[in-house]
């Protein structure tokens, strides 16, 4: 059995959704295939911020939906000092963010994408037939009703990848992240919690492993407005003893001083602990092939920053599907060479300067001082904020030159003058 859509989308996450979303409004025929069901659970924190909400309200996401919850800004402590900052105003994103579980989340922008007339596959494998770096055909794997694996072959003339940061589909084509970009190690668990409708995002900049050593990363708790928080940690790649890192110890460390207004310790934890890689800075490639391109966590767009992912999904999700539809409809692949054009435009000053900061802060010394001088300045952490949530207003882009030059230098001259000033 053949079957041969215009466009594949591997993965029904944020990124599939979307470009299934954009394909479809486009008049593209689209099939969307997902290996698990929704509602299904996916290591994240759940955050939202104006980037993402920016996307969903394009989409027509129902905000009123009883499972978000919304969020005014971010609370930043570094040790004992402490900081709340609205999320700014922005001439094109809103002032404001969410939090809402992925297993509520995905279904229901699947469900935007299908009103436009995407259809979706649950329960399904995609798996590339791959000739000469190019795709010849999907095969389709479903488990039927007798426990065993019914396969079917499409043919659809371009494919997009969103299988996220495994990427499986992906690494078939020959895409794999670069070795000296950096990545993350993330991992969350729920918390019960009386001050779950707390409106912050809150950050620790400051976070330690079991024996008190300082680690470069951040821990977070993320109030869901259900009597529930999610909580985690997310330890950068750039240190020297990365790889001898357990997460989960550093979980437990952080669950174990979580700040009073919680009300809420270890003992409150819900479920088991999950965790996962971090892709960062477009650091997976290629992203564009002869008949595919690749999205969101497949394709690296993790933002070292602040490790969130959501957002840059629905956008090279949108993205592609734009530069796909105009390929198809001109039967030019140099349409897709304009998808990765639009990447390097849109996203790689912002992620060489993340780069940056993430060799920086891998040096604990340098973490510690950033952190500590700068919550003692509003300004500076108000601007803060805005560069490493990327909501810097067009014209303010310029500055990440700035923050490059200053990053550099803190990597270049070590840590040592900037704590003796």
């Amino acid at each position: 059995m053949t079957r041969s859509p215009d466009v594949l989308v591997v993965g029904g996450g944020p990124g599939g959704a979307s470009a299934g979303y954009w394909l479809a409004r486009a008049g593209v025929s689209t099939l969307v295939v997902e290996k698990k069901s929704y509602p299904r659970d996916k290591t994240c924190g759940d955050g939202l911020t104006p980037r993402a909400i920016k996307q969903l309200m394009d989409m027509g996401f129902d905000f009123d939906v009883p499972t978000l919850h919304r969020i005014d800004g971010l609370r930043a402590y570094a040790g004992d000092l402490k900081i709340e900052l609205p999320w700014p105003e922005h001439t094109i994103y809103p002032n404001w963010g969410a939090v809402i579980r992925r297993s509520d989340l995905d279904g229901q922008v699947a469900m935007l994408a299908e009103k436009q007339g995407a259809i979706f596959e649950q329960n399904t494998e995609a798996v590339a037939i791959v000739e000469d770096a190019s795709i010849a055909g999907v095969e389709l794997r479903r488990k039927n009703d007798d426990g065993g694996i019914d396969t079917e072959v499409v043919n659809p003339r371009m494919v997009v990848v969103a299988d996220g940061s495994l990427s499986r589909f992906g690494r078939k084509l020959g895409t794999q992240r670069r070795k000296d970009y950096p990545y993350a190690l993330a991992v969350r668990t729920y918390v019960a919690s009386p001050n779950s409708r707390d409106s912050m995002l809150e950050s620790q900049l400051n976070i330690h492993d079991s024996e008190g050593r300082a680690l470069p990363g951040y821990g977070w708790i993320f109030p869901l407005g259900d009597g529930t928080i999610n909580v985690g940690v997310g330890v950068l790649s750039s240190f020297k003893a990365f790889r001898e890192v357990n997460t989960s110890r550093i979980l437990e460390a952080y669950l174990a001083a979580l700040p009073d207004h919680w009300k809420a310790d270890a003992s409150s934890v819900l479920t088991r602990p999950v965790g996962g890689k971090l892709p960062m800075s477009l650091s997976v490639g290629p992203r564009v092939g002869p008949n595919w391109v690749s999205i969101g966590d497949a394709a690296g767009m993790v933002n070292p920053f602040n490790g969130e992912g959501i957002d840059y999904a629905y956008e090279t999700g949108r993205m592609a599907a734009r530069h796909v539809a105009e390929a198809l409809a001109s039967g030019e692949a140099r349409h897709l060479d304009a998808y990765e054009a639009e990447l390097q435009a849109e996203y790689s000053d912002y992620n060489r300067v993340a780069r940056m900061f993430a060799l920086a802060v891998g040096r604990p010394a340098v973490m510690r001082t950033l952190t500590r001088t700068g919550l003692r300045s509003r300004p500076l952490m108000e601007w803060t904020l805005k560069v490493m949530a990327n909501l810097l207003e067009p014209e303010e882009r310029g500055m990440s030159e700035r923050v490059y030059g200053i990053i550099e230098r803190l990597v270049k001259i070590g840590p040592d003058p900037l704590i003796k000033s």
